[in-house]
């Protein structure tokens, strides 16, 4: 892992694996024994601030995320590709999309934040806004959404993964990025094949928030909830997962 990447595969299908706010490139190391490395490649990118790009400046938004990864793919000479986004990821995915259309060939949503946002209450806002300054409100972040149900060990060590793989400055910004950044007007109607993948446990980004707001802007939405996960299934199901994402992506 250099440079801000990790590479994967060497087929001819392309792809962008984008992590979530917890995570870094380095986040998709459960699941890359999994895939095909003769049918796709993957490219697993840090955003700025994140990583191995720890300490590099940015404004930390959606749109410069997808700036990123496009001028990413631009230097890779990639002229199509499909993106993968978990959580965070999700919600730049889109954006890449809205951005440069004619570059995308599918997207896969894993616990994808939808384009419009999150709507959070004050509670929930002050329990994520303070996991800025409080590892114990990352911890709780990370329990709630994989449904109260995995054992502390992990717990502690997916917080301390997050504590060691961002800036604080970049952490803080993105959480207003993905919570509060609108574009759905911008991808409403797309007819880009997409699945979005939701774990049973995730009260968070569950199949009904699939059908309230993926659903209504993609025409070509599937949704697959995967058994025995939560948000977190590239690391709690990584097999069933990587089964759910290549069986989508070997047809577009």
């Amino acid at each position: 892992m250099t440079d801000g990447y990790r590479t994967f595969g060497h087929g001819d299908h392309k792809v962008l694996a984008l992590n979530g706010w917890f995570g870094s490139a380095e986040a998709w190391r459960p699941l890359l024994p999994h895939l095909d490395p003769t049918a796709f490649s993957y490219v697993c990118l840090d955003y700025r601030g994140y990583g191995a790009r720890k300490g590099i400046a940015g404004e930390y938004s959606l749109a410069e995320a997808a700036r990123d990864a496009l001028e990413f793919a631009d230097d890779l000479g990639w002229s199509r590709f499909s993106v993968i986004g978990h959580s965070m990821g999700g919600s730049v995915m889109q954006r890449i999309l809205a951005d440069a259309p004619e570059r995308v060939r599918g997207l896969v949503g894993i616990s994808p934040v939808p384009a419009n946002g999150i709507p959070f209450d004050e509670q929930s806002w002050q329990l994520f806004r303070g996991a800025v300054e409080e590892p114990a409100n990352r911890r709780a972040i990370i329990d709630l959404t994989t449904g109260n149900r995995l054992t502390g060990v992990w717990l502690d060590t997916m917080v301390e993964y997050s504590l060691s793989n961002s800036d604080k400055a970049a952490f803080s910004a993105y959480l207003d990025a993905w919570a509060r950044t609108d574009f759905h007007t911008e991808i409403a109607g797309s007819t880009v094949p997409i699945k979005a993948i939701v774990g049973e446990h995730d009260p968070a980004i569950s199949a009904d928030v699939l059908r309230s707001t993926f659903e209504k802007w993609y025409p070509n939405l599937e949704i697959d909830v995967l058994s025995n996960a939560g948000h977190y299934a590239v690391d709690e199901t990584p097999i069933a997962l990587a089964t759910s994402i290549e069986r989508f992506l070997v047809e577009v």
